[in-house]
């Protein structure tokens, strides 16, 4: 299905400015990026993290069959230089590069492909790329043992692979993400694989050294010609909003993520206001409520929870507006939000009624698993806590680092959370995250079900008619809007500061640190030469 493009809402940095982006692109020099979301990287294979944090990395070391194209508001292909599309809109032949070498020097085939998302649909693993793989026929039935190859995966000839879906979709919305990367096939069942990994991307490894950072180094046989510019790609692991802000002042790293109160600092400043860039991303912030704890399992509980949150209160004074307030699932950059759904009002008597009718007047307790993070973490909970003792529920808080908190979301191990998930770009993809056969380790954390809510999917999925599709997934958001499975808090607008001599950053609205990296160059201003 294609979709209009997603709309941003973009600051006028001045490393976006028109005169900058008609400079000639210099060669040469170190570009230094910050990895914001945690104090670790999860893995060197990418294949097993959902984490944004991680793809950071690797949008320099790999490569997916698609790429999102920033200016385009939509993936577009990567490795293949032609897409057909045949049998109904469920059959996708790929005339694929034959000339994309893995850093090895080992030109890519069919074969690359085909290994890689059979990998990924080892059940046994619980691979988050998983829910994306699986729209293509036959992939659920090697992740349940059934099969040992994806069916629906036909190689025709090295350079030449026929895709055959479940659904009547846009591939490009599930293969453009790291999650999908493409692995040698020779390589990568090595064991040594994740020690020095081997990509298609426009850098190659060069070490990892945990807890401070991943370098990458030019790849010079890259399919593209003339690119990357840059010799270096640095990615520095740098979790504190304090820390980051110390080294851009001190011209030690050219990208930055400002959290709340840096937004606020860097806007009234007249040297670092023209450094700062904006987009309104497709994630949702939210707290997750697990129903396997027993007044989560009420849907009424979960509305008293939304309506015993002053939602726009915390968005105004602790995220200083640097966010869109969450009505459901979908958010503003969706092509499909819905302006019709009012969020949640603040009504504490409303939620006390609530609380009564499902039978807890005095309220309970539950404890609420968060990290750090300044944003939807546990400045946000803390401030939380009373609103909801105000109508009796008392809050036990665990603290987890990132990284965990993203495996115990995983693996069902909560009774809430809270946490900023991607919803988008494309809405069927993100709603599939509510879908009851959607495994809990791919991303329906909340092991969400709901008869009426599957069969809106799957006939949105098999339909032509592309506004009886819109009307489709619409009314499943709505659903989820009323089953209330997440407390709905906001949707993100990222803002990085980005330094005046880096160049050719995009505003990505799928995640504004993910870079297509080989199109970022430095002036002969920047410090790393």
């Amino acid at each position: 299905m294609m979709l209009k493009k997603i709309a941003i809402v973009a600051g006028l940095g001045l490393a976006l400015s028109a005169a900058a982006e008609a400079q000639t692109p210099r060669k040469g020099g170190a570009i230094r990026m910050t990895a914001p979301y945690g104090s670790s990287f999860t893995s060197m294979d990418i294949h097993t993290t959902q984490r944004a944090q991680d793809e950071i990395y690797a949008k320099g070391l790999h490569r997916s069959l698609y790429i999102w194209d920033s200016a385009e508001g939509k993936p577009v292909p990567e490795l293949a230089r032609e897409v057909t599309v045949s049998g109904g809109g469920l059959v996708h032949t790929f005339k694929l590069r034959d000339d994309a070498y893995f850093h090895h020097g080992r030109r890519m085939t069919a074969d690359d492909i085909i290994w890689s998302y059979n990998r990924i649909m080892d059940g046994t693993k619980a691979y988050p790329g998983a829910r994306f793989v699986r729209v293509i026929e036959g992939a659920a039935a090697v992740e349940k043992g059934e099969a040992k190859e994806i069916s629906g995966l036909k190689k025709i000839d090295d350079f030449t692979l026929e895709m055959k879906l479940t659904e009547k979709v846009d591939p490009g919305f599930y293969f453009f993400t790291a999650l999908t990367s493409i692995y040698p096939a020779d390589e990568a069942a090595k064991e040594g694989f994740i020690q020095k990994p081997i990509g298609l991307g426009p850098f190659k490894f060069v070490e990892h050294v945990p807890g401070s950072r991943v370098v990458l180094e030019r790849f010079d046989k890259f399919y593209k010609p003339g690119k990357p510019y840059a010799d270096k790609l640095i990615v520095s692991l740098m979790g504190e909003a304090a820390a980051r802000d110390v080294a851009f002042r001190n011209k030690e790293i050219d990208t930055s993520v400002l959290g709340p109160a840096q937004y606020v600092a860097y806007q009234a400043d007249l040297n670092l206001k023209g450094t700062i860039v904006e987009v309104a991303e497709v994630f949702t912030r939210y707290m997750g409520m697990n129903p396997g704890f027993k007044p989560f399992s009420d849907k009424r509980v979960r509305q008293a929870i939304n309506h015993a949150i002053d939602t726009d209160l915390i968005i105004s004074k602790l995220v200083k507006g640097k966010a869109y307030r969450a009505t459901s699932w979908l958010p503003l950059t969706s092509p499909l939000y819905d302006k019709a759904i009012k969020p949640y009002a603040f009504d504490p008597a409303k939620a006390k009624q609530l609380l009564a009718d499902a039978g807890y007047p005095t309220g309970f307790e539950f404890e609420w698993t968060a990290s750090q993070n300044e944003s939807w973490g546990l400045p946000i909970v803390e401030a939380i806590i009373p609103m909801l003792d105000r109508v009796g529920i008392k809050v036990k808080v665990k603290q987890v680092e990132t990284a965990v908190l993203a495996e115990l979301a995983r693996k069902g191990d909560f009774q809430a959370y809270i946490y900023s998930q991607s919803t988008g770009p494309d809405p069927q993809a993100a709603l599939k995250c509510f879908y009851s056969s959607t495994p809990q380790s791919a991303c329906n954390y909340m092991s969400f079900k709901n008869a009426d809510f599957d069969k809106m999917i799957d006939e949105a999925g098999q339909t032509d008619d592309a506004a009886r599709r819109v009307q489709l997934l619409q009314k499943a958001n709505a659903l989820l809007y009323d089953e209330a499975p997440v407390w709905f808090f906001n949707y993100n607008k990222a803002v990085m500061a980005v330094q005046p001599w880096l160049k050719g950053v995009q505003l990505n609205a799928t995640e504004l640190t993910h870079q297509n990296v080989e199109d970022l160059w430095v002036d002969e201003t920047s410090p790393a030469k």
